[in-house]
């Protein structure tokens, strides 16, 4: 079959084989997964008209303000992988607590957990920028036929099995990888089939375009201070570009295309970075190694950290491979 007429759904089939666990449980969470970011897209594209927009009068765990998309996407995903049975615990940014999934029999003998940022970027919807699902898979740990623990869900990103992210954009993509490579895949919204439209999907060893909200400057630590005065400098093949959106997904998913860097270190202002470690940095990290890229916390290899708690945060640098480790350089002389 011709590459680019590859649906999402023959693709899952035909690589089904590659999975390590192959019982077809991985394939029905990516479908789940699909299904979900369809709901989730359609309400996107409507934002400006339907009463979707703007804050819902609460805040998340984290103390930012939910945007009624953040609850209604964290909804329809979570309804979504708990009404196939298919996953043993759900774990949300928008959560406090991880949810345990029984299933129709009580019987919790389902494998895998997911862990999400259901509208990542989301402080953008009102103002018509992409916004991005990020999702990561595990099998759990506990024995199956009990519930999950909170252990299940606090493995290191080398643990995945499937990581990956939407994009809400100018068109919709699903970008995922189970470990062998990363494809992205194109919403057709007249049909609503994902199409293969990005197979292969790799950044360049080195990139020109640097990503880090500057703004920060004064609270950025002095190796990144450092970095950010290299690439600013005329010499070689720079200055580099900045290009900086606000949302992860739509930066990542631009560098990976375009060949980048991704930064959000620690600052004065929040001393473990911003990003959290389980459902932005270990699902991004995951893709970006596949991808041929590298993602690090400055010092450590992302997928290596132990996390410690659900909701834990961690400085990121991501992205084209020269480019991360030329900044971790920095990190260390300083």
């Amino acid at each position: 079959m011709e590459e680019k007429n590859r649906t999402l759904g023959e693709f899952i089939i035909e690589n089904q084989n590659s999975f390590q666990y192959s019982t077809g449980e991985l394939s029905r969470i990516i479908n789940s997964i699909r299904l979900a970011a369809k709901v989730v897209n359609y309400k996107v594209n409507k934002a400006g008209l339907v009463d979707i927009v703007g804050a819902a009068g609460e805040q998340n765990v984290q103390g930012e303000d939910q945007q009624k998309l953040d609850v209604f996407a964290n909804e329809t995903f979570i309804q979504t992988l708990i009404n196939r049975e298919i996953v043993c615990g759900i774990a949300s940014e928008e959560n406090d607590d991880f949810i345990t999934v029984a299933g129709s029999d009580e019987g919790h003998n389902n494998k895998y957990v997911v862990l999400m940022d259901p509208l990542d970027g989301s402080s953008n919807i009102d103002v018509n920028v992409s916004v991005g699902t990020i999702f990561s898979v595990y099998r759990r740990i506990t024995p199956m036929g009990t519930p999950v623990q909170l252990e299940d869900f606090l493995q290191p990103g080398i643990n995945q099995v499937a990581a990956g992210y939407v994009i809400y954009g100018t068109s919709t993509m699903l970008v995922y990888t189970t470990g062998h490579g990363v494809n992205g895949f194109t919403l057709n919204p007249a049909i609503g089939t994902f199409y293969l439209s990005h197979p292969n999907m790799q950044f360049t060893p080195d990139g020109k375009i640097y990503s880090i909200n500057e703004g920060n400057y004064i609270h950025f630590p002095q190796g990144v201070k450092n970095y950010l005065k290299y690439c600013q400098m005329e010499e070689g093949d720079r200055p580099y570009t900045s290009r900086y959106i606000g949302s992860l997904v739509s930066d990542f998913h631009r560098n990976m295309i375009k060949g980048g860097i991704y930064i959000y270190p620690t600052s004065s202002k929040a001393p473990n970075g911003k990003l959290r470690l389980l459902y932005e940095c270990n699902p991004m990290a995951f893709l970006a190694e596949q991808a041929g890229g590298k993602a690090s916390d400055g010092y450590n290899r992302i997928m290596e950290l132990q996390p410690e708690e659900l909701h834990q945060r961690v400085p990121f640098f991501c992205g084209s491979k020269n480019m991360v480790e030329k900044a971790e350089a920095f990190m260390k002389e300083s």
